[in-house]
């Protein structure tokens, strides 16, 4: 009987993502791959990965503030651990891999009660809620950030972030003509995500005709957010998303402009890109972009404008400085002792997994 495994995570597509670099290794193992989440975006990420089963749970959403929901949820985590536990009894994997969101929770204390190994992931500098949650029912919990290891004692260990192998796979020459850029100018890559970053993408229209001065710049604004009245600016190239062709705009970009989501502060690192980084103002999100930012900073490996300081002005003087820095930023960079997360991770699942 072949080994299984059951991977979980979900709410977001950075819950979903690292689970793609793990597929084909994972496949190569010798392991029968099921997940179990939601019917939200993290099946709609694993519909085309035909090695993967998919199980569909109900879970609960974990809120930090005041909702009627809230006195709902509970129930549907409860529910979802009970559907999760009669999967697993019914799976018998060896092992239970989790990448944290809300819809894990019930999948991890489902595999814990069938004394099932789970090992999980941290991708931020301190853990969300339902890692935090999970870790307790952990064999071990993989991070990204050495910091969060640390504050995990015994159970932290850090990995890094398991990459796509395609990311490393990228052309510059292929970059430049999916932009209709000649080269001449170094390329600020500005990415803010699917949905992208509306306040980034504002600021660096209005400061677009200095900005041309310095660089070419590729525009990854997200769905919806197209302005046609730029269409044809020499120098600037703007996309609502890119999916296989990402990997050449990695490769064409000298700088980049991005939020500091732990995903893409992961892949620059590793593909040795300079960074400027413009993470969530705490009012928006919990603030784990502000520390994923910060660490980077504090280690030269980044630089850091808040949005709440973020002008146009503040923006070209930024960029100016951030290609000042560029040999600095990339010596650290090439040092940094952690890139692709995928071997230390599958390490640690392959030790905590039961044997056939």
């Amino acid at each position: 009987m072949s080994k299984r495994i059951v991977l979980t995570g979900g709410g977001t597509a950075g819950h979903v993502t690292p689970h793609l670099s793990l597929l084909g290794p994972l496949k190569d193992l010798g392991y029968e791959i099921h997940y179990i989440g939601t019917a939200g975006i993290e099946r709609q990420m694993l519909s085309r990965y035909e090695q993967v089963i998919f199980h569909t749970v109900k879970s609960g959403k974990l809120r930090r503030y005041f909702s009627w929901q809230n006195f709902v949820d509970p129930f549907r985590v409860l529910w979802g651990a009970m559907q999760s536990v009669a999967l697993i009894r019914k799976l018998r994997p060896n092992v239970c891999f989790s990448k944290g969101g809300f819809v894990s929770v019930p999948v991890v204390v489902g595999a814990w009660l069938c004394r099932v190994p789970v090992v999980c992931h941290e991708s931020d500098l301190t853990p969300g809620l339902a890692n935090r949650i999970c870790a307790r029912f952990a064999t071990v919990v993989a991070t990204t950030f050495e910091e969060c290891a640390q504050a995990l004692g015994k159970k932290g260990v850090w990995t890094g972030t398991p990459l796509r192998p395609g990311l490393f796979r990228g052309s510059r020459a292929a970059g430049l003509a999916l932009c209709g850029f000649d080269g001449a100018k170094p390329v600020l890559l500005m990415t803010g995500g699917s949905l992208g970053a509306q306040s980034v993408n504002r600021c660096l229209r209005q400061c677009l005709p200095r900005l041309l001065e310095r660089v070419d710049v590729l525009h990854l604004c997200g769905r919806g957010n197209l302005d046609t009245s730029l269409e044809g600016m020499k120098g600037y190239c703007q996309k609502e998303f890119l999916s296989e062709e990402m990997p050449d705009a990695l490769a064409v970009a000298d700088v980049v402009l991005s939020r500091a989501g732990s995903n893409t502060l992961s892949e620059l690192l590793a593909l040795h890109k300079p960074m400027l980084l413009v993470p969530y103002p705490r009012d928006a999100s919990r603030g784990d972009q502000i520390e994923n930012a910060e660490s980077l900073r504090r280690q030269g490996l980044a630089h850091v404008l808040p949005q709440e300081r973020m002008t146009p002005d503040a923006l070209v003087e930024a960029v100016d400085e951030l290609l000042s820095a560029r040999a600095a930023l990339l010596a650290a960079m090439e040092a940094y002792p952690v890139k692709d997360g995928a071997q230390a991770v599958l390490r640690l699942i392959q030790a905590a997994a039961k044997p056939d």
